[in-house]
């Protein structure tokens, strides 16, 4: 199984890696790692005919997966639809769901959860540009 590292972190920031997802296996959440405080991310990894194994729902959390390589097989509740790469499926409160991979490689992806109905500034609407000297 992978483990996330935390590389390096100042006091407005937390710098953390799963490694290579070529090599990705398992399930690994970043929270603690992050710090975050308004979701949490995971990635994950299942392998040809492998399906998470469980079916589950959130009761004030909705769900993104984000599929980064791989196909499978996507349910909510009674609905199954295809998945592949670059799918994004965004999966409500209390329901079921759950993905299964059917490709020959493993199937990649990404997890983000966080309080349905709490998105309330996003890009522009939330930002500002900035003056500052660019040192990259």
């Amino acid at each position: 199984m992978s483990e996330v590292k935390v590389l390096n972190q100042g006091v407005k920031f937390a710098h953390a890696s799963v490694g290579q997802l070529t090599s990705f296996e398992g399930k690994q959440f970043v929270k603690d790692a992050t710090g975050a405080t308004s979701c949490e991310i995971s990635f994950g990894t299942l392998p040809t005919g492998a399906a998470v194994p469980f079916f589950h729902s959130h009761k004030a959390d909705e769900e993104n997966y984000i599929i980064l390589s791989g196909q499978g097989m996507f349910q909510v509740d009674d609905e199954v639809f295809a998945i592949g790469e670059g799918s994004v499926v965004r999966v409500a409160t209390n329901c079921d769901r759950n993905l299964k991979c059917t490709s020959a490689e493993p199937m990649t992806y990404i997890c983000i959860q966080a309080k349905e109905g709490s998105l309330d500034t996003y890009t522009m609407t939330d930002a500002e540009i900035t003056e500052r000297e660019n040192r990259l």
